[in-house]
This record gives structure tokens, sequence and C-alpha cells, in this order.
């Protein structure tokens, strides 16, 4: 039977408006895919199970510049089963520290510090919340304000005093001295006499001998951590305590929290008797914490555990990046005979050749806050600036989801040859040629990033430029240093993340200036 003409059209027109209507639905749905597909930062390929381990060396800050160097500022790769995002140049740093600021303003705490005894009691690590923020507003409030600090530089005085004295007495036994441990053990005094030396109305209390141990608690919690890190990267390992890391650093909390129970014991005995009391009796930081501890009306209630944590998180940091930053300090002065003579002209001229440097004459030292600045630009003492995405973000066109762990790169971004003429050369002088620059240790220049930037920049700078400068000022006034076994001190970096120098500072100090002479 013959069709009709009108329904061959009538058949076409079904099929035309079918034909277009799908095309339009396929082009919409693929746009759709294509829209909600990721873009991910570049990276290199990686490797079952292990990731990118096999491109890293042991100095990490190192090996991430290199890998950078080849697939740009913001990259991505895997360490075992985690993905870190990594950030290598100061305008993309200015995006996750400023413009993005809260959208990477939580840290990830790591595995060893969420053990039984300080579980969520992180301060240093503690994501972006309530919690955080109150323990910010106590410590830029109360712990570490100007008048705090400048409360507490009798303190320094008279541990740096100490030093100078022991150094003397090394010079003329001849003896040569560990500089590296010297600085440890000196920016471990002061710590502990700022933060917990306020248990005693006794003038010969015996603050040295409890540094020393508290120094050992804590570095045993440390070198037990780096061991447990290692199986961190391995998600399914960590279950498994294969090596028995997990109960030694368990055995190490246990140990410390046990002493630190012991102290704060102490504190609300003396609390009792009356032995510290009053508004104008000098406060330390566990006084000021244990008030806040007992503080109903607080805007978050901290436990004790709270406490213990924070000591040991601001021990931990305080100590390693001030001692670090001054043994970093006296390798480079020692290696570059020029500039340590400019700068004993500096203080000489300054002070004059018969007094001993003190913290009041550092503003006037701008040489000495140039040796210092650039040494923290060549070896900051924490390269490797930690933090966690907590929505899903866009930088630099790529995405970066909610959950994400960063590492902004502050090794590579100040040894940047697109920021910084001459960037692997101990340079002081460049800091005195900035004026249009603000180079200071606030991370208002995203090129220079010694103590971060944002919200979580390291709140103890201040103190630790109190010490720094005025401790190797100090140095270089009273004495010549002579190396031992070598013209050249070296200043490679450990391996890990920290920046710490991998080889002790070993010396000889030959008095140039004595300042006690006399005086005993």
């Amino acid at each position: 039977m013959a069709i009709d003409v009108t329904e061959y059209y009538f058949l076409f027109l079904i099929w035309l408006i079918s034909t277009v209507g799908m095309h339009f639905i396929i082009k919409s749905w693929t746009n759709s895919l294509n829209k909600q597909k990721p873009r991910p930062p570049p990276g290199p390929r990686a490797l079952p199970i292990i990731g990118h381990l096999h491109l890293l060396s042991s100095t990490l800050p190192k090996s991430l510049e290199t890998l950078a160097n080849r697939y740009g500022p913001l990259m991505q790769i895997r360490m075992g089963d985690t993905l870190f995002v990594i950030v290598s140049d100061a305008n993309t740093a200015e995006k996750v520290l400023k413009t993005h600021d809260i959208d990477f303003a939580s840290k990830y705490e790591p595995g060893p510090s969420q053990k039984l005894l300080y579980k969520g009691c992180s301060f240093i690590n503690a994501p972006y919340s309530l919690y955080w923020r109150f323990m910010k507003k106590i410590c830029v409030t109360k712990l570490f304000t100007s008048a705090q600090l400048q409360r507490f530089t009798h303190v320094r005085e008279e541990e740096r005093t100490k030093l100078l004295k022991s150094l003397i007495e090394r010079s003329e036994a001849g003896e040569p001295c560990d500089l590296s441990k010297e600085l440890e053990a000196l920016t471990s005094l002061m710590i502990y006499r700022m933060t917990m030396g306020n248990r005693s109305s006794s003038g010969d209390y015996n603050y040295s001998v409890e540094a020393v141990e508290m120094r050992g608690l804590i570095r045993n919690i440390m070198e037990c951590g780096k061991k447990y890190a290692v199986i961190e990267v391995f998600g399914p390992l960590r279950r498994f305590d294969l090596f028995g890391n997990g109960k030694r650093i368990e055995t190490a909390f246990l140990r410390y929290d046990q002493r630190l129970e012991q102290i704060i014991h102490e504190y609300e005995e003396n609390r009792m008797n009356n032995i510290i009391d009053g508004e104008n009796e000098e406060k330390d930081v566990m006084d000021i914490l244990l008030e806040t501890c007992r503080d109903s009306s607080a805007e978050v209630m901290i436990t004790k555990s709270h406490i213990k944590y924070f000591f040991m998180e601001i021990f931990m940091a305080s100590v390693d990046s001030t001692s670090t930053a001054m043994q970093s300090a006296m390798a480079e002065l020692i290696n570059r005979p020029e500039i340590f003579k400019k700068l004993r002209e500096e203080i000489n001229s300054v002070v004059g050749s018969n007094q001993l440097v003190k913290e009041s004459d550092v503003p006037n030292l701008p040489y000495l806050q140039a040796v210092l600045k650039e040494t923290l630009r060549l070896h900051p003492p924490g390269p490797m600036l930690r933090r966690t995405a907590t929505v899903d973000s866009k930088i630099n066109g790529y995405d970066i989801k909610a959950g994400t762990k960063m590492f902004v790169n502050c090794y590579a971004i100040m040894r940047d040859p697109n920021v910084w003429k001459d960037p692997e050369k101990f340079m002081p002088e460049r800091f005195l040629d900035c004026c249009d620059r603000v180079m200071d240790f606030k991370g208002q220049d995203f090129g220079y990033l010694p103590f971060g930037s944002g919200r979580r920049a390291c709140f103890g700078a201040p103190h630790a430029a109190y010490v720094i400068h005025a401790t190797v000022a100090a140095l270089v006034q009273c004495f010549d240093w002579k190396l031992e076994g070598g013209d050249k001190a070296g200043i490679d970096i450990v391996s890990g993340y920290t920046g710490a120098m991998a080889h002790p500072l070993v010396c000889y100090p030959n008095v140039n200036f004595e300042p006690f002479k006399g005086l005993d």
C-alpha cells in the first residue's frame, strides 16, 4: 500500500526533531561532565603504593624546589597514599596566605600528636576553630605581648651572661665548644624560665637542671615522632605498629605528662601558699594559663591536657627555631670574615668597645638586622608551612579540594631568582637597599616568609627576634671563632622538612672583649 507523501514529511520531521534534540541533550550532558570534572594541579607520574617518594631526597624542601622548577609553582605530589599540594612562588603564596587565607587557615594534626594522652589538644596544629581562635587571642593579648616580653628581659640577659662567661672559661682553657648545643641550651633555659619558672621565691633555684630534663623529655618525643611519621605516609600500615614506634611514643608522652603534672601541682601549691600572688607579680605563661583554666566564665574551657600539650609545642617550636637561626647566623659569619668584621665594627661604633651589647641597642644596629634577615632568608628554621584546605578552592586556575594538605615551600620562595638577585649568595646588604619593600618578620612581603604569614603566622617571632639579635651580636662582639677541623662551617640542612643544620658547629672561642672583667 503506497504511503502518502504527507506521511513521509511527518516521519522526516519527527526524525529531525529527535536528532536535533538528542544532539543538544548529549552536548548539554558532556558540558555538564566537563564542568564537574576537577582540574588538579600538575605533577609527576606517581608509582603505586609509594607515590612520588622515589623523587624526594632526604632534604624535602630542596627536592620540592627541584620538582617545582619542572612542574610549576603549584603542583601536587603523593607521599605514599597522602596527596599534597606544593606552593613554590611568592604570587601563589600570596593567594593562599592572604587572598584565600580563611580557606587555608587550618592545619592538619600529625599522627604522633593524636596519640591517646593528647588527642585533640594541639594548638599549633589545630584546625581553624573556636578553640584555636581563643588560644591565639590568649597568646597575643596575654602570653606574648610586648609588655610581657619586656618583663622577662632580665631573664634573657642573665642566661646570655652565663653563656658568655662559660665561653670565656673555654677560651682560657683552650677548649672547643659545640656552639650548636650551647645555643640550644641557652634558648631552652630562656623559654623554660619564661614559661614555667615561677615556682620558687628562692633566688638560687636551679632552672638549668630542670630545663635540661624538659629538653630531654621533649627531644625523646620528637625523635619517636619522626620514626612514627615514616609509617604515616603508608595509610593501611598506620594501624599496625610494625617497629614498635607507636608504643615508644606513647611511653615518651607518658613520661612527659607525669613531669608536667608535678609542675602543675607545684604551681597550685604555691598559689595556695600565696608564694605567687597579686596583680603586680611577674606572671609566667603557666601562671596565666592556669588562671584561664580556672576561669569558669572563659569563652572556651581549657583543661590541664591542653596546657601540657601547649607547653610541649611551644618548647619544640621556640627552642628549635631560635637556636637553629642563631647557629646558621654564626656559621655564615664564621665562613665570611669580611662580614663578621663589618658587623663587629658597627657594634663597636654604636655600643662602644668596652660595653656589652644589649637588646635595647638592636634598633640602632641596621647591619646586624640585615645579617639576621639574610640568615633567615637562606636558612628559615621552618622552611615548609603546613596548611589544609577547609573548602573547595581554585588557585591559579587549578581546583583544590577541601581536606587537601598543602606545603608552602618558603625555602624555594626565598631563593627564587625571579625575586632575589644572586639568591644563593649570602649578601646582607640586599636588606639595606630594599626601600620599596616591607622586609620584616610579619610576612607582608610574600617573597620573604621566615616566620610565615596570615592567621597562622608565628606569634613567637618577636621573642625570637629579641633572643637572636642580642645573642649573635654578643658572640661577635666578645669572641673570635676558629673552627675545629676545617676552614668552612657546614651549612647543609638535616633530612626531613626542618631547617636545622646537619652538622654541629664545633669551634674554639678566643676572647676579643671581656665585658665582666673586674665585676666578679
